[in-house]
């Protein structure tokens, strides 16, 4: 009866806890989606602070392609050419697009119209990071859990909920890939670690399912298709190879890398380019290795020798011949098979020597020490702790945990884009290390507290466990009697029987002082983990206080750093808030005073931009897929005012869009960047040499600048006329007079 009630109330706790967690997940994904609305409204949430804008530059086209994917449909969508972009050679947009992102969004506007919800796409678009991002941080919750259990997970899940830098790339309006691409990344992991401890088919199918929306979001998918082959392999390699590692691998190589070559963007890709060499070899590997097992299973000994030989050297006949193939198309390549960004990442001083393209975005520039306090705060400190915990024990979903950090890491500390691969890792261990913290503090207040240290229904679930196992055991002892004994009377069982049912004094004993043992144990184990009460409670407050400063920075980033639109900039000065709405002023000038069919050329920066809400033409856009035609338009910007002129009406340009910050301070103007232009151009026309725009290895734009540097068109198109503003021709920016302070337009004229 006893039993029955303990029971009883062990399952009442449990469902109590899941309601917990529960209504504790509900609220953490209020809280991912609220937090990254600062960029709609501010703080006190009644002044409209900016607007329900796109942010930044890529989400522009993101945005520009989901408008014509509900308005003309999936098939059009496909099949459409875009004559708007890359002029005069256009663009296959089908083709040269990651879907993931347009289909999504596409799918929720198409649904929520279809219950008579009238959203515009632009509201669909702006709200689609933060919906993805609870999303994440539920994901992130089931990840951690199946490694360390719900505590971890709800504490990895708010901590993901909150972290900086994926707050930077999914605030609303964040229209990009990485929106939801980082719930993607997790939950294929999730999905995996869950058919690695499960085995399940179902789950490995699941997962290759994820592993192709991942596919359709981003490029990033690359680092999903090498991470899990090295987990694999560490498993392999460290004796601990299952039928589950099987099942957990296998599905996903076969039935995700079909998956993948049905995006049009990536295709043959799949199989063809080296990033995806690693998981096909890996899985040679394991088929061999579950060969072996299969073989041992079946064959004797003697037999199983000869076999394990067979079996290996027509293993390394197939390994060989499939590396000697893989060799061969890797030679074939230039590349040795590797994309530009994957070699800047194996190679960090790749990109800045043979492609300046990719060099010169900022975000593909590594960061600094201050980005990671910035971007993961107190996580930073955290992360040891969590690998530690990971190892004790050390279980295949913790490893694969320790090697998605330590992968992780390496590829923050070369490009600080992938600071965003390396939050959620950071939250897990994170999480991990202040669940197991807690635990231990939390423990060491109870057991020395008097009215904690009894019974509880901790040890009373675990006093119970323990005589559950010594019960089995018993059983198991039993069963495993001899087969071939003489089975004994009926009469002797029969005394045996009256026997059991009348112990003796001193059997009774026995048995009194092996429960006893038995319910001790956990207890004496649990007791070498505690700390001193006052240390607990110190280590607790303390826990809690850095816990409160994490949260009062990530919503000051939130609100402050990562919130602002570039297209719209504000200032703060003694009279209160300026807003400068050039940009799209600028753009709103081209779309209503400019010909449908003109060509626009500016800096690729200005691409997206300028399709999407100008509605002109432009040379070149943000996609950079043709490094030829921008080093074309980078020697324009670098070369005198009638040469120039001579490039660009060859490419049939009727305007120039030139972006200048030295009036009012904007630092990321055409000026700073003009630097990256001269390399790229002379990249591909060699008479464009970057020392010819330096004075003693110094970019000026003073009187000490170089003839060529004052009288390019890249100077004379930012500083016409820029002595009219204050006399001096002060640019606030450089912080200093510009050289060449009067002069004409030969070729070019202002347009009013």
């Amino acid at each position: 009866m006893a039993a029955s009630e303990d029971a009883k109330a062990s399952s009442l706790r449990y469902a109590f806890g899941n309601v917990i967690a529960f209504f504790i997940l509900l609220l953490i994904g209020i809280l991912a989606f609220s937090i990254r609305l600062f960029s709609v409204k501010s703080r006190d949430l009644q002044v409209i602070k900016y607007e329900s804008v796109i942010h930044e530059f890529d989400p522009y086209f993101n945005y520009r392609v989901t408008q014509y994917l509900t308005k003309n449909g999936i098939y059009d969508f496909w099949n459409w050419f875009d004559d708007r972009t890359w002029y005069p050679l256009g663009r296959v947009i089908g083709g040269t697009v990651y879907p993931g992102l347009t289909l999504t969004a596409g799918t929720l506007w198409w649904i929520l119209n279809s219950l008579n919800i009238p959203l515009s796409v632009e509201t669909v678009c702006v709200f689609t990071a933060p919906i993805f991002s609870a999303n994440a941080a539920w994901a992130t919750y089931l990840l951690t859990k199946e490694v360390k259990g719900t505590g971890a997970g709800l504490t990895a899940a708010v901590l993901l909920a909150m972290v900086p830098s994926y707050i930077s790339r999914s605030v609303a309006g964040s229209y990009d890939n990485e929106a939801v691409a980082i719930f993607a990344l997790i939950f294929t992991f999730y999905l995996y670690i869950k058919t690695l401890n499960t085995g399940s088919l179902f789950y490995a199918t699941l997962n290759a399912i994820a592993y192709f929306y991942m596919v359709c979001s981003w490029g990033g998918y690359t680092f999903i298709i090498n991470l899990i082959p090295m987990h694999v392999l560490l498993c392999i390699v460290t004796g601990r190879y299952s039928s589950r590692l099987y099942i957990a691998y296998a599905p996903l190589v076969v039935l995700g890398t079909l998956l993948a070559a049905l995006v049009p963007v990536v295709g043959f890709n799949a199989v063809m380019t080296s990033e995806h060499f690693a998981s096909f070899l890996v899985f040679i590997i394991i088929n061999v290795v579950a060969l072996v097992y299969y073989i041992k299973g079946i064959l004797l000994p003697k037999m199983f020798k000869v076999a394990v030989t067979l079996v290996i050297s027509v293993g390394l006949v197939v390994c060989v011949a499939v590396i000697a193939v893989l060799i061969a198309l890797v030679a074939s390549s230039p590349t040795m098979g590797w994309s530009g960004r994957s070699l800047s990442l194996l190679d960090p001083t790749y990109a800045s020597k043979y492609i300046p393209i990719i060099a010169s975005v900022s975000e593909h520039q590594p960061p600094t020490w201050p980005s990671y306090f910035m971007d993961i705060n107190v996580l930073a400190f955290l992360v040891p702790a969590g690998i530690i915990a990971c190892f004790s024990p050390l279980s295949d979903a913790s490893s694969f945990v320790v090697l998605y950090i330590a992968t992780s890491v390496y590829f923050s500390g070369v490009m600080v884009r992938l600071m965003l691969v390396f939050a959620p890792a950071a939250c897990i261990t994170s999480g991990i290390a202040l669940s197991a913290a807690f635990d231990v503090f939390t423990r060491s207040i109870k057991f020395q507290l008097p009215g904690l240290s009894g019974n509880s229904p901790i040890d009373a679930g675990d006093t119970s466990s323990g005589g559950v196992v010594a019960q089995n055991e018993t059983v198991k002892t039993e069963k495993k009697e001899d087969p071939g004994k003489e089975r004994p009377s009926r009469k002797t069982e029969k005394n045996e029987d009256l026997s059991k049912e009348r112990p003796s004094r001193k059997n009774k004993k026995k048995e009194k002082e092996n429960v006893e043992k038995i319910s001790v144990k956990p207890q004496e184990e649990k007791r070498l983990l505690v700390l001193p009460l006052e240390a607990s409670v110190i280590a607790i407050f303390l826990l809690v206080l850095l816990g409160a400063f994490y949260v009062v920075h990530c919503v000051w980033a939130a609100a402050e750093a990562y919130s602002a639109p570039s297209i719209v900039l504000t200032s703060h000065s003694h009279d209160g808030l300026h807003v400068f709405d050039d940009f799209r002023e600028a753009y709103a000038w081209l779309r209503h005073n400019t010909e449908v069919d003109d060509k626009v050329a500016s800096w690729w920066d200005y691409g997206y931009q300028t399709t999407a809400m100008a509605n002109r033409t432009v040379i070149v856009d943000n996609n950079t897929w043709n490094n030829t035609h921008i080093a074309t338009v980078g020697t324009a910007m670098s070369s005198p005012e009638k040469p120039a002129w001579e490039i660009f009406n060859s490419l049939d340009v009727k305007y120039v869009l030139v972006v200048f910050g030295g009036l009012v301070g904007y630092p990321s103007d055409d000026i700073n960047k003009f630097l990256w232009m001269v390399r790229i151009g002379g990249g591909v026309f060699p008479h464009i040499k970057e020392p010819d725009y330096l004075r003693d290895g110094q970019y000026r734009i003073d009187s000490e600048a170089t003839p060529t540097m004052l009288n390019c068109l890249m100077y004379k198109l930012s500083y016409y006329r820029f002595v009219e503003t204050d006399g001096k021709g002060f640019d606030r920016v450089r912080q200093t007079e510009i050289g060449k302070k009067y002069f004409k337009l030969t070729h070019f004229e202002e347009v009013r």
